[in-house]
């Protein structure tokens, strides 16, 4: 994968990003908030870009991934440009899983999916994800000017969203040295960012650390397999329709709390990337601010549906550094409900 990280490189850098790779009739992508940018973007690839297609949703339904494949089929598109968030990123993915078509992605949030083989679809109520070397981008064009437009509440999701990928990446089974290199110095990045950024909104250093972190903190994840936090985030999403990266925030402080008698040393990477001995509230703390919810409460899950939620997240077998049993989904959903402080005995 070839990474561009600067200034302005949405409209500079696609267009040699897709001449590179030989592309002619590419199809951009992006969700309705997105459509001013990545129409920005359709214009500087000129008689490149084979049409426009602004139709992603979050989680990707099945049916907005069928839409989005049919009409890069009959645009002709040998190629496909995403610009976005998770939602036009995973929608890039679901077309090249199914076409085999090229992918350049150019992020403007922080979650770091772009980095990453894995690919999520959403249909009957249930998310499924999976790995596959064709979703991956061949090339990520990072420009933290895009990112000027993300509000600092939704700015703080997205961050904390990768952090959860880093942190994950650290207790994953198949973890490696180099892996947990970049996993901690992600987390190190996201976490100098995100309070700059919250201060200094338009701070384009700011801006463009935090995309460094969440390069980092994808790449990792992309290396690594995932544990408890991201199924019990694929439940809530999949199933109750919670938003992705504010369920990630919610959850990742109970999730660490749960999993730290376990995972010792990734949880020493992160107090030394966090600068704590307290990971868990750490974390929930980087995350306070005007906007940012505290608990699944907040973000509209129903009391009644957590045992439900715990009981789905505790039936598939997935690595984990402690044994996920029912009632311990059900203690993490439970805390992450209410939005207490996390135990740090849990």
């Amino acid at each position: 994968m070839r990474v561009v990280l600067r200034p302005g490189a949405a409209e500079t850098a696609v267009p040699g990003e897709v001449e590179r790779l030989g592309l002619r009739r590419v199809l951009v992508v992006s969700g309705p908030r997105g459509a001013r940018t990545a129409r920005a973007v359709a214009d500087a690839l000129g008689g490149d870009c084979a049409g426009l297609h602004t139709e992603a949703r979050m989680h990707v339904p099945a049916e907005v991934a069928d839409r989005a494949v049919a009409v890069a089929r009959a645009a002709g598109a040998d190629g496909c440009v995403a610009v976005g968030g998770g939602s036009a990123i995973g929608l890039g993915k679901a077309i090249a899983l199914r076409t085999g078509l090229p992918l350049v992605a150019v992020p403007s949030t922080y979650s770091g999916s772009e980095m990453t083989p894995v690919w999520g679809l959403t249909e009957h109520g249930a998310k499924r994800t999976g790995r596959d070397p064709s979703v991956l981008p061949r090339s990520v064009v990072y420009d933290p000017e895009l990112t000027l437009s993300l509000p600092v509440d939704l700015s703080v999701t997205s961050g904390v969203n990768a952090l959860a990928h880093a942190a994950e990446a650290l207790y994953a089974p198949d973890a490696s040295p180099l892996v947990s290199l970049m996993a901690e110095e992600g987390v190190r990045a996201m976490a100098d960012a995100l309070p700059a950024l919250t201060a200094a909104p338009r701070d384009l250093d700011a801006r463009g650390r935090a995309l460094y972190g969440a390069w980092l903190c994808g790449a990792a994840l992309g290396a690594t397999t995932m544990g408890l936090h991201h199924k019990l985030c694929h439940v809530l999403g999949g199933t109750y329709g919670l938003p992705h990266a504010e369920t990630h925030t919610v959850v990742l402080p109970y999730a660490l709390a749960y999993n730290a008698p376990a995972a010792p040393e990734a949880m020493a990477a992160l107090g030394r990337a966090l600068g704590t001995d307290d990971v868990p509230s750490a974390v929930r703390d980087l995350a306070d601010g005007p906007g940012v919810p505290r608990s699944l409460a907040e973000l509209g899950l129903a009391e009644a549906d957590v045992a439900a939620a715990a009981q789905v997240a505790a039936e598939q077998a997935y690595p984990n550094p402690r044994e996920v049993t029912a009632q311990g989904a059900l203690d993490v959903l439970r805390a992450a409900y209410t939005g207490d402080r996390p135990r740090r005995d849990s």
